[in-house]
């Protein structure tokens, strides 16, 4: 402290934001690696214009307080040597702040993409083309498999035909599904 205490007057309060900032955000980084529940600042408060219900982005949170913070004052520290106009440096530092605020907006951002749901879902395949594995009996009078790729994915899956007999290894398109034996529907 004796040290904080012989500094210039904003070199000293570049340290002071510092040092509580940077044990709040290694607090955070653990906690988030831990699973310990926290928010991100994605509660819905603020429409991101993406359309999606709810996927907004708080401008005021904790964390992005830390975030600015934890940039302000380390660039201060920094640059105080380097900038003798102590307005430069702290217009500069605040830039640096509002760019970790705008940094970590866009992480969270690609990161909630990943989150999207990829399950497969059987009416997708409606459309497409399939490939006979077992032969599909005439007029629905019994079930065949197929192979169908939906979003790079390759399914086996049972399949009828309202039509003549499919035999195996030849190609068909998915029409439709069966929504009591939900089946697929093919055309020959």
């Amino acid at each position: 402290m004796e040290m904080l205490n012989t500094l210039e007057p904003l070199l000293r309060t570049f340290w002071y934001v510092a040092i509580p900032t940077s044990l709040i955000f290694l607090l955070q980084t653990i906690m988030t690696f831990a699973g310990g529940h926290h928010g991100d600042g994605f509660d819905g408060s603020i429409d991101d214009g993406s359309g999606h219900d709810g996927a907004g982005f708080q401008v005021f949170t904790l964390r992005n307080l830390i975030n600015f913070l934890l940039g302000f004052s380390w660039t201060g520290i920094s640059l105080y040597s380097a900038l003798a106009n102590h307005f430069q440096l702290i217009g500069v530092a605040v830039l640096v702040g509002l760019g970790f605020v705008w940094m970590f907006f866009i992480l969270i951002k690609q990161l909630q993409r990943l989150s999207e749901d990829n399950s497969f879902q059987l009416e997708s395949a409606i459309g497409k083309e399939a490939e006979v594995y077992l032969k599909i009996p005439a007029n629905r009078q019994g079930r065949g498999k197929v192979l169908v790729s939906v979003k790079g994915a390759t399914h086996e899956l049972e399949a009828m035909t309202d039509g003549p007999e499919i035999p195996s290894s030849s190609k068909a398109k998915v029409v439709g599904i069966d929504s009591e034996t939900r089946c697929l529907i093919l055309d020959s």
